[in-house]
């Protein structure tokens, strides 16, 4: 019997790991399969944490950064990119580096500036914030921050939903790029986020789903982007699918009692499928 070969569009995620499996590279991975996309990871940190609690980040070293994304971006047709925890300033300088050597604007890049845990925990050396806006805002494709990394990059909280389109907008200025702004932590009876692009804005709405711990929706959320647009759907409609597709998620989650309490994770699974897949 011949095999029979098929190219899926491929995307790649440069994350950090979480051992509990609901953020990081494996919940993008778990992503990138339920768009029929072809997943890579670039490692950047090994995170000791389940829902609610970090215990440990250990980086990855520069170098072996540089050799994971040497070796599938020479290996590889990357249709689409996107980040998550990168915690240092020499993993920014390393991941920005790989992207210029790609050029810019060939291959599609979603950032999503991972600064803050749900559990409150830093993902984000300080100093490196200033890093990451300099070199990957600018040739990002898309941003997607939520509240509190908003809060970091405007120097101001934004706490209403009537504040989220003005602070979308001041982002895009600033960051010279797209943004997502997730309005999620505003915890009303809709989910509300806002797009703002070339085209102005778009207000994207679903219910809110209260008593679930949410850990790892912005990296579901963002790898669904980046699964549509490796795909070749517009930014727009990409947005859209991934906004039904982490909502799905969101409203059928797991639960477990361990030992040390109760845990919930993301479904993504029961995450509806997505139109035209």
């Amino acid at each position: 019997m011949k095999p029979e070969f098929s190219s899926p569009p491929v995307a790649l995620t440069i994350a950090g790991s979480d051992c509990s499996s609901g953020a990081g590279i494996q919940a993008d991975l778990k992503t990138f399969s339920a768009f029929g996309v072809y997943g890579l990871t670039a490692v950047t940190c090994v995170v000791a944490e389940i829902p609610g609690k970090v215990t440990k980040i250990l980086p990855v070293t520069r170098p072996v950064l540089e050799e994971q994304l040497r070796l599938l971006l020479a290996g590889f047709p990357v249709a689409a990119v996107k980040t998550g925890m990168l915690y240092s300033r020499p993993l920014i300088e390393a991941t920005a580096a790989a992207l210029a050597a790609m050029g810019r604007g060939r291959v599609p890049l979603v950032v999503d500036p991972v600064m803050v845990a749900t559990s409150g925990d830093p993902l984000m050396q300080r100093a490196a914030v200033r890093t990451c806006a300099r070199l990957l805002f600018p040739v990002a494709t898309l941003l997607t921050p939520n509240l509190d990394e908003a809060a970091v990059l405007l120097g101001r909280s934004v706490t209403r939903v009537g504040e989220l389109g003005a602070a979308a907008r001041e982002l895009r200025e600033r960051c010279g790029c797209a943004v997502l702004l997730k309005g999620g932590h505003l915890r009303g009876k809709t989910a509300v986020d806002v797009l703002a692009d070339d085209d102005g804005e778009l207000e994207l709405t679903a219910p809110y789903v209260a008593g679930v711990a949410t850990h790892g929706t912005g990296c579901t959320y963002s790898a669904a982007i980046a699964a549509g647009l490796a795909a070749g759907v517009p930014l727009r409609t990409a947005v859209a699918d991934a906004k039904a597709f982490v909502s799905g998620a969101i409203a059928r989650p797991f639960r477990w009692n361990g030992a040390s309490g109760r845990v919930d994770a993301l479904n993504h699974f029961a995450a509806p499928e997505v139109p035209g897949r």
